[in-house]
């Protein structure tokens, strides 16, 4: 049986200023997000076709910050704690601690994008397919710093499971559920969302894999971690994630079925 290391949230100080691990997973989010779309720019002829430059790169990446982090927060408040941070107002804005929520932060990115490619002139479509295989590495890296944190613990786990955990503050072994999610949510779709993205795809149709992978993803390492809130659906328990998930497949499937139909008529680069 494994036991969580409980390292120090704290990364080091600056003076009176102290640096979070937590933080550092998100700086080293938009780092991998600008190498890993440098990459795609400079060695996918595609992608070249489309005029993608770096420059396109470093702007993007601002109007994503703002969209991950506020997003994000919001969706923490509003999907997950309302009462608690209604009652606890100056937490809203301690995202030091941790407390950020996926889906707030992927329709804050949404919309963050939308803004920066009316700003630019682009479609939309096209920014979505561009960023989304980037996305999931991100991802990882946060459900990293959730691990640091002991946050967001697993179900009880069979004390024979080689990987079951003592977690901080939960009697009995747990699932490492941080870890299951950086792992299939963060790396698996990742891998799957970078070969896919290698060669030319129709309009959308890359970032309609990632919201159906991630969906899907999401809605299976959900099963392994205790949930903010549960509900029933026909008598089975459906979790906050889930539940937040499953629009994410619905409109997957959607998008992927429009991106290769007929009507979208794109003319993809060779």
């Amino acid at each position: 049986m494994l036991v969580h290391p409980q390292p120090n949230p704290i990364a080091f100080s600056i003076g009176p200023v102290d640096i979070h691990w937590y933080g550092i997973m998100y700086v080293l989010a938009f780092a991998l997000f600008i190498l890993l779309g440098r990459v795609r720019i400079k060695h996918q002829p595609h992608i070249v076709a489309q005029g993608w430059k770096n420059e396109d790169l470093d702007d993007m990446l601002f109007y994503g910050m703002l969209g991950v982090v506020i997003g994000g927060r919001l969706g923490e408040v509003l999907f997950y704690k309302p009462d608690y941070y209604f009652s606890h107002p100056l937490e809203i804005f301690m995202t030091w601690h941790g407390g950020m929520s996926y889906h707030g932060g992927f329709i804050g990115v949404l919309i963050a994008m939308a803004l920066w490619a009316r700003k630019r002139g682009r479609n939309l479509l096209d920014v979505y397919d561009f960023i989304a295989p980037m996305v999931p590495i991100g991802y990882a890296c946060g459900r990293l710093g959730n691990f640091i944190n002991a946050e967001l613990p697993g179900r009880a786990a069979d004390p024979s499971l080689p990987w079951a955990m003592l977690w901080p503050g939960v009697q009995g072994p747990v699932h490492p559920s941080p870890l299951y999610q950086m792992l299939v949510d963060g790396l698996l779709v990742f891998a799957i969302m970078w070969l896919f993205a290698r060669k030319p795809r129709p309009r959308l149709a890359v970032g309609a894999l990632y919201t159906l992978l991630y969906g899907c993803a999401r809605f299976f390492t959900e099963w392994f971690r205790v949930p903010d809130w549960e509900t029933h659906v026909f008598g089975l328990p459906i979790t906050s994630g889930q539940v937040l998930s499953l629009p994410m497949i619905v409109a997957g499937l959607i998008m992927l079925g429009w991106a290769y139909s007929d009507g979208n008529k794109r003319a993809v680069p060779a």
